[in-house]
């Protein structure tokens, strides 16, 4: 995968966006994990409600877990939600950022080697963590840095490389456009997810007829425009409900009329009602 570098808007919405807790530059303090004689390590981070890792990237393939809290990952093609019971795959070498939302969350990381499992995906990847990978990060974070080849440390890695590459993904994404004009209107979208959107409006604003713009949104995304502002609601609102909202403040805030409409479109796209990710509830998204 190209590694990709961080436009001039990416920085300033990194440094200034309102309500964020600045974290220090990973360029200035390289994260542990990094460069270790052991080629799989982890550690844990307790990041405050709001926090921000501006843009950076690793020498190593990361996998991102919290196990409190909800995470936004955002690099140069797309952006991932990470709630609860999920973590996401970050290859070496891609661009990206990571913002916390409105809780604190218990950051647990492992750091890999690159190359040492080819199997893995070569991009950014949400995954469902399983009880025993769960149990395994949370033993490997309890381990030295340092721990010696061939026992009990090692095994444990090894094994949750093995889960890594059997877990289910997850559609947890949002995709984005290469194409300039559009990807200005998609971020406009992200950071307004309850204004009015269709197809025509957008067409009109970047002078396109709408059945252009519809074959270039679908080249471009994966997605036809419908699908791709349904989903980017609805993973927009994961991060909301975790914090505590309730269904219809999260409703009324991306785009619904009413919960129930919410509700049931939540529903179909992960299997579980809303209130599943509220606080105190069980938060395990159904495979797509």
């Amino acid at each position: 995968m190209q590694d990709v570098k961080p436009s001039p808007e990416d920085l300033q919405w990194a440094t200034t966006r309102p309500g964020l807790v600045r974290v220090p530059d990973p360029h200035a303090s390289p994260m542990q994990g990094e460069h270790t004689a052991s080629p799989v390590v982890a550690y844990g981070t307790d990041m405050p409600a709001n926090a921000h890792i501006p843009p950076h990237t690793h020498r190593r393939a990361q996998l991102l877990h919290a196990t409190e809290g909800v995470m936004l990952i955002r690099a140069e093609y797309g952006s991932w939600v990470v709630p609860p019971g999920c973590a996401v795959w970050v290859p070496p070498g891609i661009c990206h950022d990571i913002r916390m939302a409105n809780q604190p969350v218990a950051m647990r990381t492992i750091f890999v080697e690159p190359g040492l499992r080819p199997t893995l995906w070569p991009h950014c990847q949400v995954i469902e963590v399983a009880p025993l990978l769960l149990q395994l990060i949370l033993a490997a974070t309890r381990l030295p840095l340092d721990y010696p080849a061939g026992g009990r440390e090692e095994r444990i890695m090894s094994l949750i490389l093995d889960e890594i590459e059997t877990a289910h993904p997850l559609a947890l994404h949002v995709p984005m456009p290469a194409h300039a004009g559009l990807r200005e209107r998609c971020r406009a979208f992200i950071a307004s997810p309850a204004d009015a959107a269709s197809l025509e409006s957008w067409a009109d604003g970047l002078h396109m007829h709408p059945r252009t713009l519809a074959r270039l949104f679908q080249r471009e995304t994966g997605l036809n425009f419908g699908a791709w502002c349904r989903r980017t609601r609805l993973l927009l609102a994961v991060p909301m409900l975790a914090s505590g909202a309730s269904v219809l403040e999260v409703a009324l805030a991306h785009g619904y009329d009413s919960p129930s409409a919410f509700s049931a479109t939540f529903r179909q796209h992960f299997g579980q009602p809303p209130s599943a990710y509220q606080p105190g509830r069980s938060t395990r998204p159904a495979p797509h």
